[in-house]
């Protein structure tokens, strides 16, 4: 999902806001370095005025024109930096850096996003996610099997190696995940791993408990004041690149979450648009909680990754204590 305008706006706006602290800057160290050193200023008027005479030789015909003003530039600049180390300032103290030099503060390089553009792209696709501060442990650099073993063992393999073939082949294979076990396994966890690989590499992702998104959308329902955050909501969840479903089975299941999750399914799913949801339901409370076709919908789109073993939350916690 592309950024929105206002999301865009909110990026450039915080290059221009570079920009002006850079100016504030530079004339403030301008007008410091004018009260103790004058004649700094007369190198300057004198640069100005040479340039302008050097150039009507050379649109006179005066071929040797250009070179000797490069030569006298030289030497003007030497007798500028010279009098700013005289007087304890560096030699480039009237050039205050860029905080990115590569496009010197505007986001772009030859008509291409700068690198920080595309990281200020990420930072707030991280804010959009709400998830950024959870992603900081869920994910790959913390993913271990020390706490699985046996056949336990074998799903969670199994699942992560579905997690990095879904990040792998996101861009060209639609697929959707569903994580379904027992409580503490790892499915959260594995959510967040996909998620974090795909926000790094400028993917929107959306991440909702069950509970927070039928509140979410229940309140945009029935509120007929707040129209257009109503719009601005469905149109996040259903054209996000990723929409992630945690602990589907926690909310107050009636007929509104039941036809609120078939439409956001089907509606996605028209899309192309990728969705993760993990549940502790068992396939056979799913089929009962919701209708056939949610049920007929997953089973039959998703890949169903099944974890099963010990609580990891508590093991470590029991590690904890025994430290």
């Amino acid at each position: 999902m592309p950024l929105t305008n206002a999301q865009y706006d909110q990026i450039l706006h915080q290059y221009e806001e570079r920009q002006r602290k850079r100016r504030r800057e530079l004339e403030n160290r301008r007008e410091r370095v004018y009260n103790l050193i004058p004649d700094y200023r007369r190198l300057e008027d004198e640069t100005a005025s040479l340039s302008v005479s050097q150039g009507k030789k050379l649109l006179d015909g005066d071929d040797g024109a250009l070179q000797s003003l490069r030569e006298s530039l030289k030497n003007l600049r030497a007798k500028r930096e010279q009098l700013l180390a005289d007087a304890g300032f560096a030699k480039d103290y009237l050039e205050p850096p860029f905080v990115c030099p590569d496009c010197q503060d505007t986001g772009y390089r030859e008509g291409v996003k700068c690198h920080c553009f595309k990281q200020a792209e990420i930072t707030l696709l991280y804010e959009q996610s709400g998830i950024a501060e959870m992603l900081q442990n869920n994910n790959f650099s913390h993913l271990s099997y020390e706490y699985h073993t046996g056949e336990d063992l074998s799903h969670f393999e199994k699942a992560v190696e579905t997690c990095r073939d879904f990040v792998k082949n996101f861009d060209s294979d639609y697929h959707n995940l569903f994580f379904y076990g027992t409580v503490g396994t790892g499915k959260s966890f594995l959510s967040g791993c996909v998620a974090k690989e795909l926000i790094d590499t400028g993917h929107a992702v959306i991440y909702f408990s069950a509970a927070g998104l039928f509140d979410m959308l229940s309140a945009a329902a029935f509120d007929s004041k707040n129209r257009e955050e109503r719009k601005n909501a469905y149109a996040d969840l259903y054209q996000c690149d990723l929409l992630i479903i945690d602990d589907l089975g926690t909310e107050l299941t009636n007929q509104f979450t039941v036809s609120q999750l078939f439409s956001l399914l089907n509606e996605r799913g028209l899309g192309k648009k990728a969705v993760i949801i993990s549940t502790n339901l068992s396939l056979r409370e799913l089929q009962d909680r919701y209708s056939d076709r949610i049920f007929s919908r997953i089973t039959s789109h998703f890949k169903v990754c099944k974890l099963t073993g010990p609580d990891i939350r508590m093991c470590q916690k029991r590690q904890q204590i025994r430290k």
